[in-house]
């Protein structure tokens, strides 16, 4: 089948970026012919096949540079025009456009990720927001998207963000179908490494008996960074914190060394081999304001580490409190989240990971590739399923 996968930006990093380049590596592996329109793309620097992605044709995008709105807008209506060219067995977009026959909402509900940032934001921000036009073309198109019939079926990646899309547009239920993200799961629970824990811990300086905290996560005032910071301060044992994700950390570092414990607080920045980090950590923890469903949240599972996370994010959904980690119901307590991270770390090391091994199975590529399949075949009437 011709499948068509749009995505704004895409590259071999970040959360939803990698999850694109995942599901297009399965198709083409399957034998779909697979097409990706982007504006931008760094697997691989020129239009067309790619030598490093075989069975993946790449299409540029054109995109409005300057204003952030342009380049929504413009993306949105030239990967119609581009799309509209050729034809496509099926259209699946991963942005807020205005042309495909499914649309997977990783990013969630803007209006609802608009009311919830209005915890951390100054009072005067919401007014603001209601005449930016960055967000004002966002919600536009985001409402054409749900409540038009040129989409066929939403793609929810937890049962919150259905729950939120339903309740912000009176999209019809039986139009948005939840499938979980998917894990590879020998790549985070270490078989193919030859480096050991031990190993690793100490080249990065950790001693043995410090408790390892992590943070995986770009855009760090939606995802509690701060907060994160001001609960592992309170902590009474020792500890590292280790915070990776791409975003400016001079705020965060000032706050640290305010709290007298900037020396245990490392950024790291965006790195391409987060796994090691994961087998390295004790804890995972993430308080985010908004996430539709954290992939690192799925990989730290993976990995065999228990999670600590707020409600709010739709990975919360598979955490099992006192087996696998905690919830978190209010991301800007401290005091809450202080509590989570002791608790989580007082379980069992091993029967986490035990569990965890066990409980991820379900989350394969292959079984995630087996729905989106029946959901393209549902919607299209055509038979996906043999590739």
């Amino acid at each position: 089948m011709k499948i068509a996968l749009v995505r704004q930006k895409y590259t071999d990093f970040g959360g939803a970026e990698r999850y694109v380049a995942g599901l297009a590596g399965q198709f083409a592996h399957l034998g779909h012919d697979v097409h990706i329109y982007a504006g931008s793309w760094q697997t691989s620097p020129e239009e067309g096949r790619s030598p490093t992605r075989p069975g993946i044709t790449f299409h540029r995008v054109p995109v409005a540079g300057g204003l952030s709105f342009l380049e929504v807008l413009s993306f949105a209506l030239n990967s119609r025009r581009l799309l509209k060219k050729e034809y496509f067995d099926v259209i699946h977009s991963f942005e807020r456009t205005l042309y495909q026959d499914v649309y997977r909402a990783g990013d969630g509900c803007h209006r609802e990720w608009l009311k919830q940032r209005e915890k951390i934001d100054p009072w005067y921000k919401k007014y603001l927001h209601a005449i930016n036009p960055l967000h004002q073309t966002i919600l536009s198109i985001e409402e054409k998207l749900f409540t038009e019939e040129r989409c066929k079926m939403i793609i929810a990646n937890s049962f919150r963000g259905k729950d939120e899309i339903i309740r912000h547009y009176g999209v019809s239920s039986s139009r948005i179908r939840v499938i979980y993200n998917p894990v590879d799961a020998d790549r985070f629970n270490g078989s193919g490494r030859t480096e050991t824990r031990d190993e690793v811990r100490m080249s990065l300086g950790i001693a043995d008996s410090d408790r390892c905290i992590l943070f995986v996560g770009s855009g760090f005032k939606r995802k509690g960074l701060l907060s994160a910071i001001k609960a592992v301060s309170e902590l009474r044992q020792t500890w590292q914190f280790i915070v990776i994700g791409r975003d400016r950390t001079s705020a965060y570092e000032k706050e640290a060394a305010r709290l007298g414990i900037r020396p245990f607080v490392r950024f790291l920045g965006p790195v391409t081999d987060v796994e090691k980090y994961y087998l390295t950590a004790d804890l995972f923890l993430f308080p985010t304001i908004y996430e539709p469903f954290s992939n690192a949240c799925l990989e730290a599972m993976a990995s065999g580490m228990p999670v600590v996370t707020s409600r709010i994010n739709g990975a919360s959904e598979i955490v099992v409190e006192g087996t696998n980690g905690y919830i978190i119901e209010d991301p800007l307590n401290v005091g809450e989240i202080k509590d989570r991270i002791e608790r989580a770390l007082q379980l069992n090391r091993d029967r986490v990971i035990d569990h965890n091994r066990e409980y991820v199975k379900p989350f394969s590529w292959e079984n995630h590739v087996r729905q989106l399949l029946e959901v393209y075949s549902e919607v299209t009437g055509k038979n996906f399923q043999n590739g």
